[in-house]
């Protein structure tokens, strides 16, 4: 429950920094904020982020977002052999595979399927993980654990659900526990429309630590008009992280909305971030 509270502190100071990021809040500033010393707050923020708060600062100002957007014109193959598949550089997403359901679970709303849900803590926050026997079908940041159940349940109304531990949910923690160097694969299994799977398919080619815009994605999904379509796509991503919408950000630099909170799109751009440029 550590990380879980520890990230609950972290949110509440980035949220605060962000809307007086013009006025530049000191460290003292900041750590009253969250009822503790600087001091403490310093260690607790850098054992969090693996940086000082004032580095991190600089990894969500609107030009470090611009240059991230300047992707190299490469391929994702290029980038994963530039960087390496064992180095800490590896792209994890090479090992996510999305598989959509078939159009009878689709149109079934589930029926005969057996979804397995738990809940578990992670470095952002509680997360609600969940599975049928092909795959992880929906990941996603919780406030309010039954509020999410219930939501869960309305995806698939007509599913088995049972709340259990299953070893593909341990799969999806390894991934949210080491993004840098598991070399866990990962299969998902979700509902979605063709169109959807074609967005969600693109968003795992975005490394990790960099940035991409919704006109970006709908170019390479050859949609270059459907850039509002993306973003509702993007919008109804049920994996949390894992297919990392939150890496989808708007071409001003500006990091704009998320399904589960603002600070929360801030927190783990900055993570990344830091996580990827030490």
């Amino acid at each position: 429950m550590e990380k879980n509270s520890n990230y609950q502190i972290i949110e509440k100071a980035i949220a605060f920094i962000e809307q007086h990021k013009n006025e530049q809040p000191s460290l003292e500033t900041i750590a009253d904020l969250v009822n503790l010393s600087p001091s403490h707050f310093q260690k607790t923020f850098t054992q969090w982020a693996g940086v000082s708060p004032k580095k991190f600062l600089q990894y969500l100002n609107i030009q470090h977002a611009k240059n991230l957007l300047k992707e190299p014109k490469q391929t994702l193959f290029d980038t994963a052999i530039d960087t390496g598949l064992s180095g800490t550089g590896r792209l994890h997403d090479l090992f996510i595979n999305i598989e959509g359901m078939t159009p009878g679970e689709y149109k079934n709303q589930g029926q005969n399927l057996t979804i397995y849900y738990h809940d578990y803590p992670s470095v952002f926050g509680t997360i609600l993980i969940a599975n049928t026997h092909k795959g992880i079908s929906h990941i996603s940041f919780i406030d309010d654990l039954e509020k999410d159940i219930q939501l869960l349940k309305h995806r698939l109304p007509n599913a088995i659900y049972k709340n259990e531990n299953h070893p593909l949910q341990n799969q999806a923690v390894n991934l949210f526990k080491h993004p840098l160097t598991s070399k866990t694969p990962l299969q998902l299994h979700i509902k979605g429309t063709d169109f959807q799977l074609k967005v969600w398919e693109a968003l795992l080619k975005i490394p990790l630590g960099k940035l991409s815009t919704y006109g970006n994605i709908a170019n390479q999904i050859e949609k270059p008009k459907a850039s509002r379509a993306v973003g509702t796509a993007i919008g109804n991503n049920p994996i949390a992280f894992l297919i990392p919408c939150h890496r989808v950000i708007q071409s001003t630099g500006v990091f704009g909305n998320y399904m589960w909170g603002t600070a929360r799109k801030t927190s783990i751009i900055g993570w990344e971030a830091a996580k990827t440029e030490q």
